[in-house]
């Protein structure tokens, strides 16, 4: 009569799904349409399936089968239900084997989604598990016409299926994100399967977007370097390239003061001071509940409430600003690791990222890299920037910054674009690396 407090848990979670399962369509600009819809479908339309088939256990024969000759697909739609009954069974074990506390804090994630500092929900990996019977101690899913491909074997890409990218088949696809606690250790006998602490990965390999003129090299080849025409729009030319040794990339480095100053703009206008960041990463954001690094709202709060605000910026923001700001939400996650810094889009918009280390060869134009929401982007390669000191000499004839990164939020730049220069962008970051 009375459920528990752990079942009320489980079944909050399952609601959930849908939810966060369309979300990540409308932020998936890769994966199959068809793919996704059926998948979605087909899950919600288990609870119903499962429903339909106990009513004609309870009903007459006959009438069975003239349902059945009536609407012509009853076998098909049994099979959709058998399918997403497993699909659910399987979720439910591996639900089945977290503490509440864990499930608490796996809801407050997806609830949130990503919105509140969640911790990991650890989940002990089992022995190798054949490729026949993928299973997390419950039964294994058919492969079915409903569109849901044998669930993997990884509980952490099961619940990132389940949560937040249907599409998603193997873990080599997903990232960890630096708040994660099993962030850049190697794997032990338990993994996260927090859904937050993770993000799909926008890697090299990925075609560029119709913003870039000019394809991305493999970083692996880059034995050259662009001959780019980057600025930094606070400092101007850098005297002296960033020298990162391998002391650099060690974890006791990574906690050194400020490595890098955050400077917000609003088309030409710097709002607010520069930020700087001692810790390995900084959130960047407008509207986050219980968020701890760079909020912008204060920031251009604090910054209106001045006399006259900054000279030349007219007193007042534009339509297209506020649109902009609006846009920003959860923002950016900005994390320095050991191969470079890497960009989480925790928003529900597109972010546009550009660095020196992102531009091809021989790209006349800055190569902007569109990330979208829930993806991750290496934004800045300290390999590439290593071999950028080696050619500096090509870039004397201008004034060249290749220890910095902009980052637009929602509207992108460039040779494709109306807005030719990051500068007509409304919202913007640059981020200004520590040269040592």
């Amino acid at each position: 009569m009375f459920r528990s407090r752990r079942s009320g848990l489980v079944r909050r979670l399952w609601r959930g799904r849908a939810a966060a399962a369309s979300a990540a369509v409308s932020s998936s600009p890769s994966s199959p349409p068809s793919l996704l819809l059926s998948s979605l479908a087909s899950s919600m339309r288990c609870e119903e399936a499962t429903e339909t088939r106990r009513r004609r256990g309870r009903g007459d024969e006959e009438e069975d089968d003239d349902e059945e000759e009536e609407d012509g697909g009853g076998g098909a739609e049994g099979r959709d239900g058998a399918a997403c009954a497993a699909y659910k069974a399987l979720t439910h074990a591996l639900l089945k084997r977290l503490k509440e506390k864990q499930l608490e804090a796996l809801l407050q994630a997806v609830e949130s989604r990503g919105g509140a500092r969640t911790a990991c929900v650890l989940v002990p990996i089992e022995g190798p598990a054949s490729r026949s019977s993928p299973r997390l101690g419950g039964p294994s899913v058919p492969e079915a016409d409903c569109g849901l491909s044998p669930p993997p074997l990884s509980p952490h890409v099961l619940l990132c299926r389940l949560f937040r990218w249907p599409e998603v088949r193997h873990s080599a696809e997903l990232k960890r994100l630096s708040v994660c606690g099993q962030h850049g250790r190697a794997e032990g006998d338990s993994v996260c399967c927090n859904p937050y602490h993770l993000s799909r990965l926008c890697g090299p390999e990925s075609p560029p977007p119709p913003y870039s003129r000019f394809p991305m090299v493999e970083q692996s080849k880059s034995a050259d370097l662009s001959e780019s025409t980057t600025s930094s729009t606070e400092t101007g030319a850098s005297q002296s390239p960033p020298q990162f040794s391998d002391q650099s990339l060690s974890p006791d480095a990574m906690k050194q003061p400020c490595w890098c100053h955050v400077a917000y703009w609003e088309h030409r206008s710097r709002v607010g001071r520069l930020y700087p960041v001692g810790d390995a990463s900084v959130a960047v954001f407008y509207d986050l509940p219980h968020g701890d690094g760079l909020c912008l709202s204060q920031l251009t709060a604090s910054h209106g409430n001045r006399a006259g605000g900054i000279a030349g910026s007219g007193g007042g923001i534009s339509e297209s600003t506020s649109r902009t700001r609006a846009k920003i939400g959860y923002g950016l996650l900005l994390s320095r690791e050991a191969d470079g810094v890497w960009c989480y889009n925790r928003s529900q918009h597109p972010l546009f990222v550009n660095s020196p280390t992102l531009d091809g060869l021989g790209a006349r134009n800055p190569v902007v890299r569109k990330v979208p929401p829930g993806y991750s982007l290496r934004a800045f390669d300290f390999q590439q920037s290593m071999l950028l000191q080696e050619h500096q000499a090509r870039h004397e004839n201008g004034p060249y910054d290749p220890n910095s990164i902009r980052i637009s939020f929602a509207k992108g730049w460039g040779p494709c674009y109306s807005r030719q220069f990051i500068t007509s962008c409304p919202c913007w970051l640059e981020i200004l690396l520590s040269v040592r």
